[in-house]
């Protein structure tokens, strides 16, 4: 598990990346509230997708702006697939912290593709039976 946290504008932003085989899974918290308000996934050769859950007044949560910032930055140093959740909450927060959001992220992003560079990600292939070679 490696931690990457940035503080700007009275809160702090953190991503826990977790690798998984040649996968990763990245939470990004931060706030007042963390929580997960939406995954995004990307793999290599597909678009990326997110799921939106459910906010408040009928509203659906927006943490994936965060989450494909990040996606942006890394995505040429991924090795393999790739799963964001994220959900960062700051109570009254101001449009000063708001605009602070992207640019937190966007060194999240950075601290994690410097990671990615300086350390190398070996995960065992697996194998497969041939047709004609499985168990009976």
């Amino acid at each position: 598990m490696r931690l990457f946290s940035v503080k700007r504008a009275d809160y702090t932003m953190r991503a826990e990346m977790k690798i998984i085989g040649a996968d990763i899974l990245i939470s990004v918290t931060g706030g007042d509230v963390p929580h997960i308000g939406t995954v995004t996934v990307w793999s290599k050769n597909e678009k990326i997708e997110t799921i939106q859950f459910p906010s408040h007044s009928g509203r659906r949560h927006k943490d994936d702006l965060l989450a494909k910032i990040i996606l942006e930055i890394i995505s040429a140093a991924l090795p393999g697939n790739c799963v964001i959740t994220a959900g960062v909450h700051v109570d009254h927060i101001s449009k000063v912290q708001i605009l602070a959001a992207s640019a937190m992220a966007e060194d999240l992003g950075n601290q994690i593709f410097q990671w990615l560079q300086e350390n190398t990600m070996e995960a065992d292939k697996p194998i497969y039976y041939k047709n004609d070679e499985q168990p009976r």
